[in-house]
């Protein structure tokens, strides 16, 4: 585990279960104060828990991230409990309606997109201007997917906003890499999450998107948020506007299912 984050105060969006919630407790471990975001308030309580059961110290801030009074809120909430902000893991997000385009809502749409998308626009403005007027450095993490890099079928929409996040992830990467804030991206597969289990976990479906990764199962929450507290750390210095794939070999080339 890192030790230079120490000391440092990291936001955690959509930090009440999977991906977020791990991330959150590893960055407790590293001791970084962390505020857990989320709509969720039982689950919210449950990941600040954790934190405090380790020792660490530890908010829970109520946010829906598609609204920018709620982000602003997050952001002051931040700077008032820890005095400053120098971390950041944007990883709210929501599947959508996983139909065909021509049988879509527009309501869907929106949805889907004002959270993956707008959500992410939001957290990454509020965070740099905090940055900013602290005079600088940091690290922000953005959450794409695999479904960032490629289409799917039935997935249009959840494509859409995650590959909008990945060139919101290299602008703002290139705004801000003269203030010394890095700015990157983690696209994972197919991970052990309740969303996961909600598109992937039925019986017919399971075995064939397993298949889909050549490693031969599912990632877990704690091996991605192991890549992003990495990310936010000095050992990444060097590492601006890039996405981290972790997708059990997904990408690497056609693999049908055995």
């Amino acid at each position: 585990m890192t030790t230079e984050l120490r000391g440092k105060v990291a936001i955690v969006t959509g930090g009440t279960s999977g991906i977020g919630r791990d991330a959150a407790v590893l960055f407790a471990k590293a001791g970084v104060k962390v505020v857990v975001a989320g709509r969720r308030e039982v689950e919210g309580r449950e990941t600040i828990d954790l934190i405090r059961t380790g020792g660490g110290d530890s908010l829970f801030v109520k946010t829906d991230v598609s609204i920018a009074a709620d982000v602003q809120a997050l952001v002051r909430k931040t700077v008032e409990k820890f005095g400053r902000l120098d971390l950041a893991f944007n990883n709210a997000g929501i599947e959508g309606a996983l139909i065909p385009i021509a049988e879509q809502s527009e309501e869907d749409w929106d949805r889907t997109i004002d959270i993956n998308l707008k959500g992410t626009w939001l957290c990454l403005k509020y965070e740099i201007q905090q940055m900013l007027k602290q005079g600088g450095g940091g690290a922000i993490v953005n959450m794409a997917s695999v479904a960032g890099l490629i289409g799917s079928a039935g997935f249009a929409t959840y494509c859409a906003s995650k590959h909008g996040v990945m060139g919101l992830t290299k602008s703002a990467a290139l705004e801000t890499a003269r203030s010394g804030i890095r700015v990157n991206v983690v696209c994972p597969a197919v991970i052990e999450t309740p969303m996961g289990e909600r598109i992937f976990g039925g019986p017919e479906i399971k075995p064939y998107a397993i298949g889909l990764h050549p490693i031969g199962r599912f990632g877990t929450p704690t091996e991605v948020a192991e890549a992003v507290v990495w990310m936010c750390s000095d050992r990444a210095s060097f590492m601006t506007g890039q996405s981290l794939v972790l997708d059990g070999g997904f990408l690497a080339g056609p693999n049908p299912p055995a």
